[in-house]
Parts: C-alpha cells; sequence; structure tokens
C-alpha cells in the first residue's frame, strides 16, 4: 500500500517580543522566556528513525523559531555548558554543538600552550 508523501512542516510565525537584557527580571530563570515554550516541542527533538529530509526541515523550522528568542544566547549556553546531546537548543544542532565544543576546546588549548611558552621566555629572561 501507497503511503501519501509527507507534506513539509508548518510553523506559524509569531512576530518577535524581545525583551531588552536589563528589563528581564534578573531573578527569573532564563527558559521562562524561551519562545519554545510556546512552541510544540517535537520541532525541537527528533523523532525516532526520521528521514533525513524532514529531519533537515524540522532543524530549520526549529532555529526559526530561536532565532525570534530573546534568551537564545543562555539557551545556547546552557545547552555547551551541559552538554546537552541531542535537539535544536540556542539555535543549533547536537553536531553544531559538537563543532562549536572541538572549536572551544582547541582553542583552549592553544591560549594554554601560548600561556606556557610566555611564562618559559620570561623565566628565561
Amino acid at each position: 500500500m501507497l503511503q501519501p508523501p509527507h507534506s513539509p512542516l508548518q510553523v506559524a510565525v509569531v512576530p518577535a517580543q524581545r525583551v531588552p537584557v536589563r528589563d528581564r527580571d534578573q531573578d527569573a530563570p532564563w527558559h521562562t522566556e524561551a519562545v519554545c515554550r510556546r512552541d510544540e516541542a517535537g520541532l525541537f527533538f527528533a523523532p525516532s528513525k526520521e528521514p533525513t529530509a524532514a529531519r533537515l526541515s524540522r532543524e530549520e523550522a526549529a532555529k526559526r523559531v530561536c532565532a525570534r528568542c530573546p534568551v537564545m544566547v543562555e539557551c545556547r549556553e546552557h545547552a555547551l555548558l551541559q552538554p546537552e546531546p541531542y535537539g535544536v537548543w540556542g539555535g543549533l544542532t547536537a553536531a553544531e554543538r559538537r563543532v562549536v565544543l572541538a572549536r572551544r576546546r582547541r582553542r583552549d588549548m592553544e591560549l594554554k600552550k601560548a600561556a606556557r611558552t610566555t611564562d618559559h621566555i620570561a623565566q628565561a629572561g
């Protein structure tokens, strides 16, 4: 039996309501202002055995939601510090977050190496 083709994801476009950081309640957790709290969670996490084309479409739709979120940076940093292994967080997929983390590790190693070299030169001089 043939199955009907999957229809593309439809995402409601809601105008961004960015709140300046200085005007936010500093005691409230960042996620209380996350735009994704109002959207379907399934948009941000893959169902099992999701076809590649459907995954890419879903991830792009999730990233569009993230792009209008006032706490996107806080969400991204949370996902990088945890690290969150699944889903779209702060506009990045799990694979994209792995790349960011690898770059950060490489940068940190280079900075430590440069600091050791500078210390060695200072001690010798």
